[in-house]
């Protein structure tokens, strides 16, 4: 049995007791990159050397007693929108292909300093705009379950690496459900946490107030322990939060008696597979059999999600896009005549189609004349949806729901609609404009074995609780490895 079949929190056990050592794990690690990345993609860039040598560092400090916690090390991937010093972060963009950045994100080094072992940066679509990891300049990643669909996105790279067991987990990043997204697609466990909660310095910002990074695993207990791993209060990141709860581990109890969960009607009418809302209908019926109260309920707003979020999403990705432009570092055009000519031709070759589109939108809606019209009509949006998410909370301890309408599309098929695309997002980006913490978790396959995935949504800063149900949903069923990972990476 491959050491990557094992959860995080296996694998560390094992380190701690002398029964393997991190740079064995660290290698077999590598050896399963080597073995499946020629079908999934799923890296932009490996660190071997770097990823060894920080295994050897690790094991000294496992043998002289400084690290004991959960993740000490155990390999680990990072979404390639997080810096990290002297290694590739390219955002999975042309005009960022030749940046090494100086410093690294801290939510990699509070990994770091947990033990984490940072095999490499996976890939994502660009710049995080998409649902599919296909506008990746690296060329698309593909879903491990089904190499012929997509993994989900953004974070498709980190989703994918952690189903195809080349890494027992990964940091992805959630903009609009860039974490939990693809975290159903591909079959593993994914946390967006509560805006404020994990330092986005040193993350490429797509949008400011919507971003978050968060963990990517096989099941809960890894995510509680990645999570609480990397939240911490950061004075270089004026949105972080100061918190003194962040002990997600103990919220791990198989008991949810008591517990009260809403089951919005607005996210099971027209638009969602029947698949998916009986199989997470029937993870709700679980809930209820082990002791939570479950009612169905109106959450108002929902259809608004969409449009009030990419309004304000592309409004700020303009803006964060504009220092892109061939100066400071990144790509630059070779033929230029002047200034502008220079701009011009290097954003215009550096950035792919779907930036250019997110650009164009937040420019239109940020400029003179619109202004009113969009953006702030979109603020006024979030702000209601907020609104009514604290009514809903003030009724139920969390939400349950469906993370997508459907299961993984075919490669090919979301690009050519950029809309229906859009529209996928349904279930998740309100989650972003409310700032609340959501989880993805496993609840089965559909009819072609692809997995799909539950939402559980939580009040702002009530992790324990959403981590307390997934958990005790998870007890009931055991986690289902994908075929590619168990053929050892032979072509699906």
């Amino acid at each position: 049995m491959s050491l990557m079949s094992l959860t995080a929190v296996e694998l560390g056990k094992k380190i701690r007791a002398r029964e393997v050592s991190a740079v064995e794990a660290a290698q077999e690690a590598l050896a399963q990159i080597r073995k499946k990345e020629p079908v999934i993609n799923g890296f932009v860039t490996v660190d071997e050397e770097g990823a060894l040598a920080q295994a050897r560092e690790a094991q000294k400090k496992i043998d002289a007693g400084e690290l004991s916690g959960p993740l000490a090390g155990v390999p680990a991937a990072v979404k390639d929108n997080m810096c990290t010093e002297g290694l590739l972060t390219t955002c999975s963009s042309k005009i960022l292909s030749n940046f090494a950045p100086t410093y690294t994100a801290q939510a990699v080094l509070n990994l770091r300093q947990a033990g984490a072992v940072i095999l490499g940066k996976t890939n994502m679509d660009e710049f995080a705009m998409g649902s599919t990891t296909e506008t990746s300049y690296y060329g698309a990643t593909k879903n491990p379950w089904n190499p012929a669909h997509v993994p989900g996105g953004s974070s498709g790279g980190s989703c994918a690496a952690v189903a195809a067991e080349e890494c027992p987990y990964a940091l992805g990043s959630d903009t609009g459900g860039s974490i939990r997204q693809p975290s159903a697609f591909c079959g593993v466990v994914g946390i967006k946490p509560t805006y404020g909660t994990v330092s986005r310095y040193g993350l490429i910002a797509y949008g400011s107030s919507l971003d978050q990074i968060g963990p990517v695993a096989k099941d809960v207990t890894d995510c509680a322990a990645v999570l609480e791993a990397i939240s911490a209060h950061d004075p270089k990141d004026s949105t972080s939060v100061r918190r003194d709860d962040t002990d997600f581990m103990s919220a791990l109890t198989d008991d949810v008696a008591g517990m009260k969960i809403g089951v919005p009607r607005d996210y099971f009418g027209e638009g969602l597979e029947p698949e998916i809302k009986d199989a997470v209908l029937n993870a709700a019926k679980v809930l209820e059999e082990k002791g939570a109260s479950v009612e169905e309920f109106d959450l108002s707003l929902v259809e608004y999600a969409i449009p009030a979020y990419y309004v304000i999403a592309c409004a700020e990705a303009s803006s964060n896009l504009e220092r892109f432009d061939g100066i400071k570092y990144g790509y630059r055009t070779a033929e230029y005549e002047e200034l502008h000519s220079m701009y011009k031709k290097t954003r215009s070759e550096g950035f792919g189609a779907e930036v250019k589109r997110r650009i164009m939108l937040g420019s239109f809606v940020l400029s003179s004349g619109y202004y009113d019209a969009y953006y702030l009509k979109a603020l006024r949006t979030k702000a209601l949806i907020k609104k009514a998410f604290d009514a809903a909370f003030e009724r139920y301890d969390l939400i349950l729901g469906p993370a997508a309408p459907t299961t993984a599309p075919e490669i090919g098929k979301s690009l050519s609609d950029p809309i229906k695309m859009y529209l996928g997002d349904i279930y998740t980006v309100s989650v972003n404009l409310a700032g609340l913490p959501g989880i993805s978790v496993p609840v089965g396959t559909d009819k072609n074995g692809l997995p799909i995935g539950m939402q559980l949504i939580g009040d702002c800063f009530q992790e324990k609780k959403i981590i307390r149900a997934a958990y005790a949903y998870e007890r009931t069923r055991a986690y289902q490895h994908c075929p590619f990972a168990e053929e050892g990476g032979r072509k699906a």
